[in-house]
């Protein structure tokens, strides 16, 4: 298993993986219309969101890749919130290769053991415990978004 900083090309893998991950991890927690949503818009536009995301400047963006392509991804950039924490803004994994250590090996390598902060999609069991083994907890900020209750945990 390899993990690398993204490059432009990768956006031609990371979107699809982008919706395979959602589907694996968000089935039965957010409402099936979002993830339908998801699923239906055009992976054209789906590629180019990836292409700026990934030569935006002030983040990055590391992949995980197998002999079968692409598994994983991890996304950072400056915090929305203005602190000037860095933000966690995507951490994903497929299904296949949940609870291999890969979660842990991209959240190191994107983050190291510095402050941050990320927001959880109420009610993710796993994602919330992962997190929580890797030092981050809740502090009480919460934001309604159409997939559900986001609630914000940080690492200081």
């Amino acid at each position: 298993m390899t993990i690398r900083p993204a490059v432009v090309a990768d956006a031609e893998l990371l979107a699809p993986l982008h919706v395979q991950a959602w589907d694996e991890a968000y089935t039965g927690l957010m409402p099936q219309r979002i993830l339908d949503a998801h699923r239906s818009e055009p992976m054209g536009a789906k590629v180019e969101r990836w292409r700026g995301r990934i030569a935006w400047p002030d983040g990055s963006t590391w992949v995980a890749e197998d002999d079968g392509g692409l598994v994983g991804f991890v996304s950072t950039g400056p915090g929305r919130d203005g602190s000037g924490v860095l933000e966690l803004m995507a951490l994903y994994v497929r299904r296949s290769h949940y609870g291999a250590g890969l979660g842990h090996r991209l959240l190191e390598t994107a983050i190291g053991a510095g402050p941050a902060y990320l927001w959880v999609l109420d009610g993710n069991a796993r994602a919330i415990g992962f997190y929580e083994r890797h030092g981050f907890s809740f502090d009480g900020q919460v934001e309604d978004e159409p997939e559900g209750l986001h609630r914000r945990m940080v690492r200081g």
